[in-house]
C-alpha cells in the first residue's frame, strides 16, 4: 500500500484582514529577495573565496571517493585545479540567479513557524504488486551493468590519455613557440644559397 496525502477538497475563506497581510508579507519578502540580490552583488570579491573553497574540497572530496587508481586520482586532480577558474564563473553566474531567491524561500519557511505536527492527513491507497524479475533476468542484468562499467572504465582511461596528451603539447608548443620556425629557417638559407 501507498500512502498518498488527502487533497482539502473545501478551502477556508480568508478574511480581508489575512489578505492585507498575505501581500505584506509577500512585498517584505520580495525585499528580502532584493536586498540578497544587493548583497551578492556587493559581496562578490567574498562570495568568489567561498566558491573557490568550496570547489577545492568538494572537486577533491569528489575524486577520492569516485577513483581510488591513484596514477588516475592524481591527474584528475591536476585536471581539476586547471578547470577552477571556468568553474568558479559557472558557479558565481548561477548564484547571482539561484541564490537569493533560493535563501529568500528558505528564510520564509523558517519565520512562517507553520506546525509540523499539522500535516494533511494521509490515506491508504492500494497499489498492485511488482512482479520480481526472474533470475536469469537478473543476471543478463548484472552482466550489463558489468560491461557498461568496464566501458565507462575504459572510456574514461581513453579521455584521461587524450586531455592529458593535449596538455603536454599545448605546453610544449607554449614554451617554445620560435623553435619550430627556426629549425626551418636554415634548411632554406640553405637550399636558397647552395
Amino acid at each position: 500500500m501507498t500512502l498518498v496525502p488527502r487533497n482539502n477538497l473545501h478551502q477556508p475563506v480568508i478574511s480581508p484582514e489575512n489578505l492585507a497581510h498575505q501581500r505584506l508579507a509577500a512585498e517584505r519578502m520580495q525585499d528580502v529577495n532584493l536586498l540578497l540580490q544587493n548583497l551578492a552583488n556587493s559581496e562578490e570579491a567574498t562570495i568568489k573565496l567561498i566558491i573557490d573553497c568550496l570547489y577545492d574540497i568538494g572537486s577533491v572530496n569528489l575524486i577520492n571517493r569516485r577513483l581510488h587508481f591513484r596514477p588516475l586520482n592524481r591527474t584528475i586532480k591536476l585536471i581539476a585545479k586547471m578547470s577552477k577558474p571556468v568553474f568558479r564563473m559557472i558557479a558565481w553566474r548561477w548564484f547571482q540567479k539561484n541564490c537569493p531567491q533560493l535563501i529568500t524561500n528558505w528564510l520564509e519557511t523558517k519565520i512562517a513557524f507553520e506546525d509540523p505536527t499539522n500535516l494533511p492527513e494521509e490515506i491508504a491507497v492500494e497499489t498492485s504488486p511488482v512482479k520480481p524479475y526472474s533470475q536469469l533476468e537478473v543476471d543478463n542484468m548484472n552482466r550489463e551493468i558489468k560491461y557498461l562499467r568496464s566501458q565507462v572504465r575504459w572510456l574514461v582511461g581513453v579521455s584521461i590519455a587524450a586531455l592529458s596528451t593535449l596538455g603536454v603539447t599545448v605546453t610544449v608548443l607554449n614554451r617554445s613557440p620560435e623553435a619550430p620556425l627556426q629549425s626551418t629557417q636554415p634548411m632554406r638559407s640553405q637550399i636558397m644559397h647552395p
